[in-house]
């Protein structure tokens, strides 16, 4: 059964969906999530994600991946984790702001950051475009930019922290 014919069995009641749908996206889920937050948040976010589908899918629009719907439910779930735990991770939180000033500033302070990169269509910019803003799998951007699949994990990594330490105001 495909994504969504599991979100419309989930919708009639039918929770082997959820069960199905846990199995195929938590683990890539949970690997993103390492990337950004503690080891002890992964799997109380990953938990708070798979309730947030229960509860939202009827919600779902198929207007895109179930997968991408999924990943933007754990976003705001790790951003309310990050935020009653007194943390914060401005490259994660980014999408996230509650206000519209708040958010205007923190996408500023990314354009900037990524300015630093480079200018658009650079290389570094290229990278954060495929693997960050369309979310693309690492194959996928490897392909695109004709490099090998280590050599994309290597410069998202370094890109990733550059980006974070402009952001945390630790580089100037």
């Amino acid at each position: 059964m495909d994504d969504e014919a599991l979100i419309r069995a989930l919708c009639a009641g039918e929770h082997t969906a959820l069960k199905d749908l846990f199995e195929r996206h938590a683990p890539w889920v949970a690997a993103r999530l390492r990337q950004r937050l503690p080891a002890d948040a992964v799997e109380d976010v990953l938990q708070e994600t798979f309730v947030a589908v229960w509860r939202g899918a009827a919600r779902y629009q198929s207007q895109g991946e179930v997968g991408a719907w999924i990943w933007g439910i754990a976003r705001r779930q790790a951003v309310t984790w990050l935020r009653k735990h007194d943390r914060h991770d401005p490259v994660f939180e980014i999408e996230h702001a509650d206000d519209a000033a708040t958010s205007a500033v923190q996408r500023a302070d990314l354009q900037q950051a990524l300015a630093r990169l480079g200018p658009t269509g650079s290389k570094s910019r290229e990278l954060v475009r495929l693997a960050f803003v369309e979310e693309r799998s690492v194959r996928d951007v490897a392909q695109i930019l004709d490099i090998p699949e280590g050599t994309v994990k290597s410069r998202v990594h370094r890109l990733r922290r550059r980006l974070r330490a402009y952001l945390s105001g630790d580089e100037q």
